[in-house]
Order: C-alpha cells, then structure tokens, then sequence
C-alpha cells in the first residue's frame, strides 16, 4: 500500500501567532517557510509514498509545492487543518487512493527513516498509525487506510481523542514515537527544545535560527 501524503498549509500571513514576542510578522513567515522546505525535503525522499499533496491557497507554497513535483489541492484550504486534510483525503479517495500520510509544516526535524517507518507499519487495512507530539497532546502524524478509516479532529488535545475514535470503529491503533515528527514549532520554548535536539543539527531551520540570531533571544 502505497499512501499519498497530505501536508496542510495555511496562507503565510499572520502564521505563528505564539511566537509574537519572540519574532517579528517577517520572521515568522521566514520561519515558516524554512520549516516546510524540512518538511518537503524529508517527504521527497522517502521510500514508498504514492505522491505528496499541499493543501494551500498560498503562491509562495505552491511555488514550493511545484519545486518539489507535488500536487496543489486547493479544497478546504481555509477550512482549518482538520477541514484541510479532510477535504483532501477525499479528493483523494474520491480517485481510488489506498491510504493517506498526514503530518503539518511545522515538524522541521522529521527525518525520511522515520517517514517510511510510518509507511511500513501499515501492513494490512483497515490501519491507523499515529505519532503524537512531544507532550502526548497532539497528533503529528497519522497514516490511515482506507483514506476515510477515522473521522479526524486536529487540535492540542487531539492524541488520545483520535486513539479513542480509531478503537470505537474496531481498529487498533498504532503508535509510533518518532522524535523527529514529535517537535512541532508553536512556541517560544519549542524553538529552544528543538534546538538541543540531534535531529535538529542537520536542518535548514537550525541554520535559519542561527544566520538569525533567534536562539540568543531566548537567553
């Protein structure tokens, strides 16, 4: 089963909102920005995938999307994360799609091995494998089959909510903890976990933060 990752992207004005004290509205779109060429660059080479889908309205993401040859789905893209994976998966389903791979744009330390061990794990279907984030709240990557497997609902306390939905549907879940997928970038106190971090050496956003001086702020 080869699945088609989803990565949601909301339009670049106003993102990251928590680190407002911390970065200016230019420097959170350079940060975002960073982190999702992470994100691509780490869903590009994986072993396994059938294709990669940007949810966006954005023209600088799908100016990215184009670079890395994956396709634009612009249906439910201001509709939330939820709304945006949602309205995706059916899209794709819709064309005979035999599972999908969601994770955000904010996971900058996600590594390819731990990307095809997510794929691997999906043995038979229906399946549904999750790796939560680093405080076990949120959900930062799901693979599912079929497409429609679970009803998901995003959110900071989603984890154990989407544990609970794939178990009422009769489908045990699998739960990976994958470092690199588990460090989301939303606050301040996320940048400085992510910078002490393995994973994070080797990033475009490591080297993003230190050309701008961001860790000192954080002194």
């Amino acid at each position: 089963m080869k699945p088609w990752a989803i990565l949601p992207v909301k339009e670049m004005l106003g993102v990251k909102q928590r680190l407002a004290r911390l970065l200016s509205p230019e420097e959170r779109i350079g940060l975002m920005q960073v982190m999702l060429r992470d994100v691509l660059a780490a869903l590009s080479a994986a072993q396994g995938l059938a294709g990669i889908a940007l949810v966006t309205l954005d023209p600088w993401v799908q100016a990215l999307a184009q670079e890395h040859g994956a396709r634009i789905i612009t249906e439910g893209a201001r509709e939330g994360h939820t709304g945006a994976v949602t309205s995706a998966a059916a899209v794709l389903q819709a064309e005979g799609v035999a599972g999908i791979l969601t994770m955000p744009g904010d996971i900058p330390a996600v590594k390819t091995p731990e990307i095809e061990a997510l794929i691997e794990a999906a043995n038979a279907s229906p399946a549904f494998i999750i790796a939560p984030a680093h405080d076990e709240q949120g959900s930062n990557a799901i693979l599912m089959s079929p497409p429609n497997a679970v009803k998901l609902r995003f959110g900071e306390d989603s984890y154990l909510p989407h544990l609970a939905a794939a178990r009422a549907l009769g489908i045990a879940p699998q739960i990976l903890h994958l470092p690199g997928v588990t460090m989301d970038i939303d606050h301040p106190a996320d940048i400085a976990r992510f910078a002490g971090m393995p994973e994070a050496q080797s990033t475009q956003t490591m080297l993003w933060l230190q050309q701008h001086a961001i860790l000192n702020r954080l002194a």
